[in-house]
């Protein structure tokens, strides 16, 4: 009985200082290879827009047409909540040129902050920046790259860029005439006949 507790013993001693040589050479094999696969980072941007449906294909040519026959329809589908899933239309965020970030006043390409924080897109063209506005805010489809209403919508958008960068340009004119103040007082007409002085010699 003794030899058989003696043999036992051993053999869990042998078994707990294998186990315990394996463990950290398999732990530091993993820890030094380059190949072994990593866990995911949850601190990694996650993006909501898949950037091939927001960028423009390699030879993208946009439907052509009569300036003031694009914008005109533009305009009209520029309040058309039928393009979105949500009743939302692209009046509706810009009525009156609201809601445009100081960058509209660029030139495109540049950076739009909706587009590098939803997609991770650095810098958009104009067409594109519709397309965005289709998925994010409009919750729907991009529209065809080839399609009249991603034409007439880009046209007209061009439109209030300019009127965007004319306006940016007034306010920011120092030399601008100002409109006038109606609670300004008003200067003393030299001309006014003058009221009689109670205190006057009569």
């Amino acid at each position: 009985m003794r030899h058989l507790r003696k043999s036992v013993n051993l053999l869990g001693a042998a078994l707990i200082a294998g186990g315990l040589a394996a463990v950290p050479q398999a732990a530091f094999a993993q820890a030094v290879n380059p190949c072994a696969p990593k866990a995911a980072n949850p601190c990694a941007a996650k993006f909501e827009v898949d950037a091939k449906l927001v960028t423009r294909p390699a030879g993208t040519k946009l439907v052509q047409g009569k300036h003031s026959d694009l914008a005109k329809e533009g305009e009209k589908l520029f309040k058309d909540t039928k393009l979105s899933t949500n009743g939302m239309a692209c009046g509706t965020c810009h009525a009156n040129n609201d809601n445009f970030m100081a960058t509209f006043t660029k030139p495109y390409p540049h950076e739009v902050e909706m587009a590098k924080e939803k997609g991770g897109v650095a810098k958009v063209h104009l067409d594109e920046m519709v397309q965005f506005c289709m998925v994010v805010p409009m919750a729907t489809k991009p529209l065809p790259w080839d399609s009249r209403q991603l034409a007439v919508l880009t046209t007209y958008t061009a439109d209030l860029q300019k009127k965007f960068q004319a306006d940016a340009k007034k306010a920011a004119n120092p030399c601008a005439p100002k409109a006038a103040n109606p609670c300004a007082p008003k200067a003393a007409n030299p001309c006014a006949p003058k009221a009689a002085n109670p205190c006057a010699k009569k």
